[in-house]
């Protein structure tokens, strides 16, 4: 059924609804029964097999797998069954690898869906007679919705009731101009989409304006579901550090290629059975190239998101966690990040008084009738639920509302007594917002908002004797809005700002305060210690702004606060010069917070930037980190940043960069440990075939090692706890690779070490008699695989294991029994024999501990020497 050309009526009527309470519960289960979900249609996910076969892509595993069957074909042809276990073996240890690759993906998967699933869009719905906010994704049609400016709108919906509505409809209708609607408006069947008006489409968003609507269409049934047909979502995109890391795997898959290639060769000249060697080589090649790595990063980076969504920060993209490391600007907005959003009207003054007033339940009938007229110019509302309050729309708001309630004047009242007759939404520009009311029998138009905005369109009024109670006022810390009115004759159709919000009387102001938050002075000192400078946006009074910036310590000694005004009359160079003793920026406008990002980043340093309007979209893009509120943010605002703060708090901006670079961290000690024990493979075995034409490790032990040493000591660092003083550190270059400050040549260093311990410990074993040859293998295998669990400890920190307590990661201790006791089963048990190990004399035991231990020792000592250093940067 087409809705755009029926009246709102015949549409009411049609979905069994009312505008006034809703649909009522029990019609709200049987629809979503009958249409399910509000959800768009998902890309099919891969099954497990996909996923399992997907693992065997890998041109180096399919080579080994058929370098297992050639071999076993060859047992087959001879019939020596005793050589059958080796193939088999292979086979079964690739199998392993492919089900461990399938449950990293799938853990890696799981959290970002998660993710998803967190940031899912709510609607505010009228349901059983009271405005309610539920999840988008439970909306029905027939569902009463109301919308505002900054709302991404949630389904298909016809519109009941429009002031000055217009949306944005790029996404289906391609036209980058925000399309007018009126509810009033009846439009041709046949209308296209961008000419229907009285419609709203699921998936564009509200840029201006308020209205009510009724959901005509949810789902696929959507315009934009129709379209999602056609389109399967986005391609899974790679972080950069992933990109990078995957780069880095090709190279050092040519170089183990290259040593590979070698070894072959100088095996085939020295007689060793080909295809012994071709397997020993391959699987060299298997094991050394750190193809788990990708994986790998993308679990430890959604640890980390699980981690910081606790602490109420809301990553919506996995590169976001490894640019949060390296922030070194915070420019955050004052009211509800810095302060806690919860407005009180503490004093109102009003023309013509001597003094202000304090709000109680008691006050005089002139501020009772200043809080009247404020009241209905207001969009939100208190809702009492017993002894609670709940506060919908903005706090600003709120607050007038709520003092009227107390002086015995419930909204709810007001309107009903003094119905609004035309509007003019707030907007961040003008400042301003207008009602037209009946009041007494007349028409008034009563506008409020910024005290500076109010004055040139004021003709009468004590203006001097109120500019000195709003700078008073400020000094105080207090938010003052002032309010004005007029008389007209005629409501007009369409109401503009020239024509209502002049020749105004002005009636008086409200000052309401938003106390800092408590922790926010502690997170503002974090932020200091970690080189990160603290900035304060605010549309506020440059004066109540400074107020609160000295109490929370952004603004010192020699900063300078300026406003808007001052910053549009500066050019780029002379704001790039000034910028970075500039702390507070006072009566600012959306287009100048993008001029300070830009200014910043032009000083190459990492901005993040906190928004909730929708204005504040494209400043958030520019931000290296958009930062929305989880609270009073629109969903436009939401869409364009790269985390949002579940508690609007300033302090959880500050934990999110501590476990951003904690994770960062993470990354590089996992990166460093995986490389480094795969370059001692590599090194180990062609030292081993240069010097002694032997290969000291078999295809077999050498697959093992990958298996049980790569994966879960790796996954297990990779969970280390943030490092206590990661925030006095200064924050990374934005330019700075992951091998910055000498971890490259560490990471060589450090498989140079594994290679020499593992072939002094396959010389001891083997003397140079092949009778001992097994032995000399058995040795190199059991020094190899658990020096690599012991480096994973050395891993954990740049500082003494001694320091941060050796057993403190609970994960690299549980990874590092399971890896021993699979290194045990094949040393000690009959297992060993299908792997080609034998039993050691003790004092070979006793000396492979020694070397095991080694790394241990060097490392500790090259910690206290200072040739590990913690980089301050």
């Amino acid at each position: 059924m087409l809705f755009h050309n029926k009246s709102k009526q015949d549409v009411l009527n049609a979905l069994d609804s009312d505008m006034k309470s809703g649909l009522t519960s029990a019609q709200v289960a049987s629809l979503q029964e009958k249409y399910g979900p509000n959800k768009l249609r998902e890309k099919k996910k891969k099954t497990m097999l996909q996923r399992f076969f997907d693992q065997f892509k890998d041109v180096m595993i399919l080579i080994l797998i058929v370098a297992a069957i050639i071999s076993f074909v060859i047992v087959c042809v001879e019939q020596n069954w005793g050589e059958l276990f080796e193939p088999g073996l292979i086979l079964l240890i690739v199998i392993l690898n492919a089900v461990m690759g399938v449950m990293q993906e799938s853990k890696a998967e799981k959290a970002l869906d998660a993710l998803k699933n967190m940031s899912a869009p709510h609607a505010r719905v009228i349901r059983d007679g009271e405005e309610k906010v539920v999840e988008a994704s439970e909306l029905v049609p027939g569902d009463i919705i109301k919308l505002e400016a900054g709302d991404f709108i949630p389904a298909d919906a016809r519109l009941l009731h429009s002031v000055s509505l217009k949306s944005e409809e790029s996404a289906l209708t391609g036209e980058s101009v925000p399309s007018e609607k009126d509810a009033e408006i009846t439009v041709d069947e046949k209308a296209p989409i961008g000419d229907r008006t009285n419609m709203v489409f699921s998936g564009c968003s509200v840029t201006y304006g308020t209205a009510l609507a009724i959901v005509t269409a949810t789902g696929m049934d959507t315009e934009m579901g129709k379209i999602a047909n056609l389109l399967d979502s986005e391609n899974d995109s790679q972080t950069p550090l992933q990109q990078k890391l995957a780069q880095l795997g090709k190279y050092l898959g040519i170089v183990a290629l290259a040593a590979c290639a070698i070894i072959f060769v100088v095996g085939l000249i020295n007689k060793i059975p080909p295809l012994e060697i071709f397997m020993t080589a391959v699987s060299l090649a298997v094991s050394a190239i750190p193809e788990g790595l990708p994986a790998i990063v993308t679990i430890v980076l959604s640890i980390g998101v699980q981690r910081m969504v606790k602490r109420n920060a809301l990553i919506r993209r996995l590169p976001a966690v490894e640019t949060l490391g390296g922030a070194s600007v915070i420019c955050s907005d004052k009211t509800g990040t810095l302060t806690q959003n919860r407005m009180t009207l503490t004093k109102a003054y009003v023309d013509g008084a001597s003094d202000t007033e304090l709000i109680s339940r008691e006050n005089s009938d002139e501020i009772k009738k200043l809080l009247k007229y404020a009241t209905l110019c207001c969009d939100g509302s208190v809702i009492f639920h017993g002894d609670e309050e709940q506060h919908i729309g903005d706090p600003t708001e709120t607050a007038i509302v709520l003092a009227a309630h107390k002086n015995s004047m419930p909204k709810d009242e007001l309107n009903s007594t003094y119905p609004r007759l035309a509007e003019i939404p707030f907007d961040s520009d003008r400042k301003l917002m207008t009602t037209v009311n009946s009041i007494d029998g007349k028409n008034i138009v009563i506008v409020k908002g910024a005290f500076d905005m109010m004055v040139p369109r004021c003709i009468s009024g004590d203006l001097e004797t109120a500019k000195n109670m709003v700078n008073k006022m400020s000094e105080d810390a207090l938010r003052v809005l002032a309010v004005a009115y007029k008389e007209i004759d005629e409501v007009p159709q369409n109401p503009t700002s020239e024509e209502l919000e002049n020749g105004l009387t002005f009636m008086g102001l409200v000052g309401m305060i938003d106390p800092p938050r408590p922790e926010a002075n502690a997170a503002v000192e974090v932020c200091r210690k970690a080189g990160i400078k603290p900035v304060m946006i605010t549309g506020d009074h440059v004066v109540t702004a400074s107020a609160i910036a000295k109490e929370l310590g952004i603004l010192l000694e020699g900063d300078r606060a300026i406003t808007g005004a001052e910053l549009d009359a500066m050019t780029d160079s002379e704001l790039d010069e000034a910028v970075e003793s500039i702390s507070v920026y006072a009566r600012v406008s959306p287009e100048n917070k993008i001029r300070i990002v830009k200014a910043w980043q032009r000083k190459g340093q990492v901005v993040s930037m906190t928004g909730d309007g929708v204005n504040d979209a494209p400043a958030l893009k520019a931000a290296d980190i958009g930062c929305a509120m989880g609270i009073t943010g629109t969903d436009v605002a939401k869409g364009a940043a790269d985390m949002t703060l579940t508690d609007d708090n300033f302090a959880t901006i500050v934990e999110a960069v501590r476990e951003g670079r904690g994770i960062y961290a993470n990354i590089k000690k996992v990166v460093g440990f995986l490389l480094g024990t795969n370059i001692g493979e590599v090194i180990t075995v062609f030292v081993a075939m240069l010097l002694w034409h032997k290969t000291p490790l078999l295809s077999m032990q050498l697959l093992w090692i990958n298996l049980v040493t790569d994966s879960l000591p790796a996954i297990a660092l990779g969970m280390e706890a943030v490092e206590k003083d990661v925030m006095e550190r200064k924050p990374k270059p934005k330019n700075e690779g992951i091998f910055a400050h000498g971890l490259g040549i560490r990471v060589v260093l450090q498989g140079c070490m594994f290679a020499a311990l593992t072939l002094i410990g396959f010389w001891l074993g083997w003397q140079g008699d092949d009778a001992n040859l097994a032995q000399g293998q058995t040795m190199a295998f059991m020094i190899l695989a658990l020096c690599q669990i012991v480096q994973a400890f050395n891993m954990r920190s740049e500082h003494s294991l001694f320091k941060i307590g050796p057993f403190t990661n609970g994960k690299l201790n549980l990874a590092a029994l399971t890896s021993t006791a699979l290194v045990a089963l094949v040393l000690f048990t009959p297992v060993g024999k299908a792997f080609g190990l034998v039993t050691l004399t003790p004092t070979l035991y006793l000396i492979g501990l020694a070397l095991i231990l080694t790394p241990f020792v060097v490392m500790e000592l090259c910690k206290l020497f200072g040739f590990i250093k913690h980089h301050n940067h």
